[in-house]
């Protein structure tokens, strides 16, 4: 008989303990060591282990300079938002992780990408949570019901494995991982160990069967897929679908990719008959712009290797109360309460009296320093009741001195500012070069201080 191993196991962090405690001692969360009994490892297990370690590659240590590569072959999707965010198309035999909130458009969205190539590649669709006469309808209702698309409604992986052997899919969706089982393990669907195993399992098959495999995960209350150690750790690639519910547009967003660039971001836009995407973002955030309105700066923001234009918006108004109001939506909380420190201490604006309310309009979060200038602009322009230029732009980091720092790839954000008819725009000093300034019909203004910034803006 089988040797079992029991131990406790953080939800939160993946931290394990031989015996049950209240809080973890790792990540401090409460109440999320769970329970798991597995069988100890064995002669078996190791070798089957060391048959996907042969699997992907020689055992034999070799010279970096004696070793081979070959290009990989992408297989490109009617979707070229989705082919950007994976570096140029989907790796034959990768492992794809799909995260997002419930509801946001996952199952959509793999849908309508496994029922555009079905014809050409044999795809097999496994749905936990649907039966296969649900995603009919839904498959119906995206025009997509003519393919040779594979489903099959199963949460029992022995089961699957066997459709696996005998299909011999392309392309393997998994939906969802949290509700997969795998019998070995005596512990419930949805659980650390389950996911865990699942995934490991479904590593194997993308490996040595060079199975393209795609896994949704759902998100947690915290913002997490569920066992994030274990699945961002395991897969090749990391995609989350973010979105806001009072807005129709999606954004893929690449946080992890073995094959690609990471940040890398596509965008969607969920209409009646499915996702349709967006091919120029910058348009959709400064179409519904009202012109010569105060608190509104324009920045670009480099998402990935895409430079995209985003209206940051700020209103500005004296507290009711002896504790000023902050309030964000987009953008960072800790990062816009230091600038604004900055600005009443180096731009000598007296905002401790002041409510602050900051928004990176459209539903887009904005993250990476460059738009600091432009949200220091946003809270000037709304504090002094004076309107920014309607063609003027801003990029920049600045520093707790109110030094204006240099950022990262400056002529993809000039060339696409000046694309969408920006005729000014003020980046750091530092950035600014003859070859630059050579290339582009854009008037280009350097700006070392944040003080220099807003006396040319606002004198």
């Amino acid at each position: 008989m089988a040797k079992l191993k029991t131990q406790y196991r953080c939800k939160n962090c993946d931290y394990v303990s031989a015996s049950y405690l209240g809080r973890c001692p790792n990540c401090g969360a409460w109440n999320q060591l769970e329970k798991e009994t597995e069988v100890a490892k064995t002669t078996s297990n190791l070798l089957t282990a060391s048959r996907l370690i042969t699997s992907i590659g020689n055992n034999e240590p070799k010279k970096l300079s004696e070793i081979d590569i070959k290009k990989q072959i992408r297989i490109t999707t009617p979707f070229s938002e989705l082919n950007r965010v994976l570096g140029g198309g989907i790796v034959p035999g990768s492992l794809v992780l799909v995260g997002g909130d419930p509801g946001i458009g996952k199952s959509t969205l793999m849908l309508q990408i496994m029922g555009s190539i079905a014809n050409s590649h044999k795809v097999l669709y496994v749905s936990g949570e649907e039966s296969a006469s649900q995603i009919k309808m839904r498959a119906e209702r995206l025009h997509i019901s003519d393919t040779e698309l594979l489903l099959y409604s199963e949460t029992n992986m022995e089961n699957i494995r066997e459709q696996i052997v005998d299909l011999k899919p392309e392309f393997l969706v998994i939906d969802s991982i949290q509700t997969m089982n795998e019998p070995s393990q005596d512990s419930m669907v949805g659980s650390a160990t389950q996911v865990r195993e699942v995934t490991a399992e479904l590593l194997k098959i993308a490996k040595i069967d060079k199975i393209t495999v795609f896994v949704i995960g759902h998100v947690t209350k915290e913002g997490a897929i569920a066992g994030p150690k274990i699945l961002e750790h395991m897969v090749d690639t990391v995609l989350y679908f973010e979105g806001d519910k009072h807005h129709s547009y999606r954004i893929l967003r690449s946080v992890k990719n073995r094959f690609g660039a990471t940040n890398e971001i596509g965008m969607f836009e969920m209409k009646e008959e499915g996702l349709s995407e967006v091919t120029n973002p910058s348009a959709v955030f400064l179409d519904e712009r009202l012109p010569n309105s105060t608190g509104s700066a324009i920045v670009v923001s480099l998402e990935g290797t895409r430079p995209i234009l985003a209206d940051i918006q700020a209103l500005v108004t004296p507290t009711a109360f002896g504790y000023a109001k902050r309030t964000t939506s987009g953008l960072d909380y800790n990062r816009v309460a230091l600038l604004l420190a900055v600005l009443e201490k180096r731009g000598n604006l007296m905002l401790q009296n002041q409510d602050a309310f900051l928004t990176a309009t459209g539903g887009i979060k904005l993250n990476e320093p460059a738009i600091d200038l432009a949200i220091c602009m946003a809270v000037a322009s709304s504090y002094k009741n004076k309107e920014i230029a309607v063609t003027d732009c801003f990029v920049g980091e600045v520093g707790l001195t109110g030094e204006i720092r240099r950022i990262n790839n400056i002529e993809a954000r000039v060339k696409e500012a000046a694309t969408r008819g920006f005729k000014r725009i003020f980046v750091p000093k530092y950035n600014v070069s003859a070859k630059l300034q050579s290339h582009t019909t854009i008037e280009i203004v350097g700006v070392i201080s944040l003080m220099e910034a807003l006396k040319i803006e606002f004198t």
